[in-house]
Formats: C-alpha cells, structure tokens, sequence
C-alpha cells in the first residue's frame, strides 16, 4: 500500500482515489496507514476520495462524508453534521461504535411512548412531530448520552465489554436494551439492578416508517 502511495504522488495528480486501501491489513497496520494518508493529504492539499466501508476510517479521515445505501447518497456532511444530525435511521446506525440505541415508539399525543412509558422530547421535538404525519417512530440514544442514575428508569445489568479507557455496558430496561459507554472500569455486577437516564436533548427521533430524521 505504501508503494502504490508512492507512485500516486510521483505523478503528482490532481485528484487521489483511495478504493478501500486498508480492508487486508491488520488492526495495527491500518492504524498506522491512516495516519500516514491523513499525513499525505494535509503536506499535499490534493482533494482526495476515499472509499470504505468502516466509519472510523470516514469518521478520522474525512472533512466531508458521503453516507450511501444502494447506489443512493443519504446523506452529505462534515463529520460533525453526520454524527450529531443523522439524516436517517441508517445513517444514525452507521456511524458510531457502538451503534445509536434504537427504541421502537409511537405516537403519544404531543410525545412518543415506548411499551407504555413515555419518552422525553424537547418542545422543538414535538412540534416537529406534531407537524410530521408519523404514527411509529424511532427514538434514537448515542450510548455516551445514556448514563447511571438514581433517579433513572429501572433496569438490570445484563454484560459489559471491558476496553480498558471505558466500558460498554448492555442495560435490559422496560423500553428496551440500552447499551452505555461508561468511562474507566465498573464495579457492578451481571445480574445488578441499575437505573439510567439521559436528557431529551441528547435524543434523535426519526419517522420508523421512511427511516427519516424528524427531530
């Protein structure tokens, strides 16, 4: 890979077309590669494409995504547009490891509901819902904006995935499972009754019926 590099820039292109560059190499590699074709395109300011299938890669290498399914561009961002503002269900699951927690909801009058409980919303939410013709509906939680708290909703620890900085946490609650990124290592056990919460803002609520962003 490192040679092919090398004679892409000795024809000194105006264009760099990267097909899935480091999809053979392994973990260790990869990562050095990365850093060394974010290097290369920072020295030479040549506007380079570069295909693949693994969000870190997109997530670390590009100023600019383009999220596509079946020949189709869902959706064209910074990293930061795509992250934080999915524009579909997909895109939200796509990006981000581990994956955005999926609830299934409906529509609950001004809100949404999940197996009888009712989900926080921001206002903005719900008058994006209630302009929207939505009756099932996606509520989308990024595992960091789920945390332990008291004063949360009820739930049992059912396995954790110790990384070393953080840990993930799998939560079995009454809306479903949670999964938590939790910073460090975690003294609960499997099988522990736990509480978590998290804040209507951190929420994505998307329409389950065309997979788009509603609010």
């Amino acid at each position: 890979q490192r040679v092919a590099m090398g004679r892409a820039l000795a024809r000194n292109p105006k264009l760099f077309l990267f097909d899935e560059p480091l999809s053979n190499l392994d973990a260790k590699l990869r990562v050095e590669l990365r850093a060394e074709i974010k290097l290369l395109h920072q020295r030479t300011k040549t506007t380079t494409v570069y295909v693949t299938h693994d969000q870190i890669e997109a997530m670390t290498l590009g100023d600019r995504i383009a999220v596509m399914k079946d020949g189709r561009v869902l959706q064209l961002g910074t990293p930061d547009d795509i992250y934080s503002r999915p524009a579909t269900r997909y895109v939200a699951q796509f990006i981000g490891s581990p994956s955005m927690n999926m609830i299934p909801a409906v529509r609950s009058g001004t809100g949404a509901s999940a197996n009888g409980v009712e989900l926080e919303l921001t206002s903005t939410q719900r008058e994006a819902l209630a302009a929207s013709s939505a009756g099932t509906l996606t509520y989308g939680l990024r595992p960091e904006a789920v945390r332990f708290a008291d004063d949360g909703v009820p739930g049992t620890l059912r396995f954790t995935e110790p990384t070393g900085p953080e840990t993930y946490a799998t939560v079995e609650t009454s809306v479903g499972l949670l999964t938590l990124r939790v910073p460090g290592y975690m003294a609960a056990k499997i099988g522990d009754a736990v509480h978590v919460k998290w804040t209507p803002e951190s929420v994505h609520l998307f329409d389950a019926t065309t997979d788009k962003r509603i609010g």
